[in-house]
């Protein structure tokens, strides 16, 4: 089993990183979907294996190294990540599926809305961690990988 932390839109704003540093830390994978990705690379130098674990998207107020989308396979599932705005989230998630289906990838996970969402659209789950960087509801998705099947929860972050 693999599990995965997902974070986007923290956009400088390292408060809610910050009490993350442990959830960080003992997660298989963390994934940020951009804007403010580098808000997380502070965190590369506190743990040695963080560089091993860590993937990064880059949102539209991105403007650094990153790729634009990726897609990782974790115990057997393709999943598609990506910031989103690319894709018009924040008006539908269609294009976003079909870029998904596109790439043979049965997850999609996305940002830019700063809203945590799931939804399935043509077989794909569409996820959207919502914004780390909000002021009154910062939000995560917390993924576990096993045998080809994915489980996920969002998990608001109260402090």
């Amino acid at each position: 089993m693999k599990t995965a932390v997902v974070i986007s839109d923290s956009h400088g704003r390292c408060a809610a990183l910050e009490q993350m540093e442990k959830i960080l830390a003992e997660n298989d994978l963390v994934i940020h979907l951009g804007d403010g990705f580098r808000d997380v690379l502070r965190f590369v130098r506190n743990s040695p294996q963080m560089p091993q674990k860590l993937y990064l998207c880059r949102g539209n107020c991105d403007f650094s190294y990153a790729e634009d989308e990726f897609v990782l396979t974790v115990e057997g599932v393709r999943i598609f990540c990506c910031h989103g705005h690319r894709y018009g989230v924040k008006t539908g998630r269609d294009l976003l599926a079909a870029r998904a289906r596109e790439l043979d990838c049965t997850v999609a996970l996305y940002g830019h809305t700063h809203v945590a969402k799931e939804e399935e659209i043509g077989g794909v789950l569409c996820l959207n961690p919502g914004s780390l960087g909000d002021f009154v509801s910062p939000s995560y998705a917390y993924l576990a990988v096993s045998g080809g099947k994915l489980t996920h929860v969002l998990v608001p972050l109260n402090g």
